[in-house]
């Protein structure tokens, strides 16, 4: 099953920056970029927030061109779309992740080491 995701030209600014406006959903983003290149199984983000709530996220990040998810089995795989946000906006997602990394107040993602079989 694939999942709808905007063209690299569909990618808004104003969503963008709405979307990583959100603590949860620009600590994922900040992870991902830490892992660049590494898809993520969704259960790596399990201690941000419940499986509900992070499947909310997840959406509004890939709907909003910030990541891509891959349908494998039953599991997500997501990834960060940086190539098409730097040919889009240049610097921004090295601006926005670089001034979140001193935020004591974003929620550590990882600190639940949860597997789950793809």
């Amino acid at each position: 099953m694939s999942l709808p995701h905007p063209t690299a030209d569909q990618i808004s600014l104003p969503i963008v920056l709405a979307v990583l406006g959100d603590p949860t959903r620009l600590a994922i983003v900040r992870y991902l970029a830490s892992k660049e290149g590494v898809p993520m199984n969704c259960s790596k983000f399990l201690d941000l927030a419940s499986k509900t709530n992070l499947s909310y996220h997840l959406a509004k990040l890939r709907e909003a061109g910030v990541t891509r998810s891959e349908a494998v089995g039953t599991s997500r795989l997501i990834t960060l779309r940086r190539d098409d946000l730097d040919k889009r906006f240049p610097g921004l997602l090295d601006s926005v992740i670089a001034a979140a990394e001193g935020d004591k107040d974003l929620p550590a993602v990882g600190t639940a080491e949860v597997e789950v079989s793809a």
